[in-house]
């Protein structure tokens, strides 16, 4: 990923809460030198040393037979907030462009065992379920229900690399950046305003 020296993020546990809040991402493999995507929640895990990427797709979804085989890197794509920004936003006369965050896992991937899948089902279903007044935890599921888990393949990416973009105007000065926050306040749509959030708390 192309990413210009300002909008560069090296921090590994800012990326890694970004992740955690931005897990809903889209794994990237070849099939005879095809490109082909799954959008997925994939969550980050540390083992030991080493950080893994975990998530599973359906069965009959076949890209999960070319991470046994890819001998090339697996791409996760992961993105937060993203919105226009127009240049009539700024002081002085420049051009419109777009801000956004992205961050891209590379890694090696092998399928999960059963037991394995079944552990990082429990572990999701925690995260997004805990919080809830009758949470579907795996331990509240039917039989019949866990069966299902039948249907779907489990992965694990190994990390080798991490690339992190936040084009957030870093290069704008302060009077600039501050309007551009109030004018993406001022959007309708959910990203700007999120995007706003964002450039506001790395004031």
């Amino acid at each position: 990923m192309y990413i210009p020296k300002h909008f560069k993020v090296t921090d590994f546990d800012e990326i890694r809460e970004f992740i955690q809040k931005n897990s809903f991402g889209t794994i990237v493999t070849t099939q005879q030198g095809k490109p082909i995507a799954t959008h997925l929640p994939l969550e980050l895990h540390k083992q030991g040393d080493d950080y893994f990427i975990t998530g599973h797709m359906a069965y009959a979804n076949p890209q999960w037979r070319t991470l046994e085989d890819n001998d090339e890197n697996v791409l996760v794509m992961y993105q937060g907030p993203q919105a226009y920004i127009s240049s009539s936003w700024y002081k002085s006369e420049n051009v419109p462009t777009w801000n956004y965050q992205t961050v891209h896992v590379y890694g090696t991937a092998s399928i999960m065992s059963e037991q394995e899948l079944q552990e990082d089902l429990i572990v999701l279903l925690q995260k997004y379920e805990q919080h809830r007044k009758n949470p579907a935890l795996w331990e509240n599921l039917s039989s019949q229900t866990k069966k299902q888990i039948k249907g779907i393949v489990g992965l694990k990416i190994k990390i080798t690399e991490v690339q992190a973009a936040y084009k957030l105007s870093q290069n704008r000065t302060e009077e600039d950046y501050n309007n551009i926050i109030a004018k993406l306040y001022e959007g309708k749509d959910v990203n700007s305003q999120a995007l706003a959030e964002v450039m506001k708390n790395r004031k």
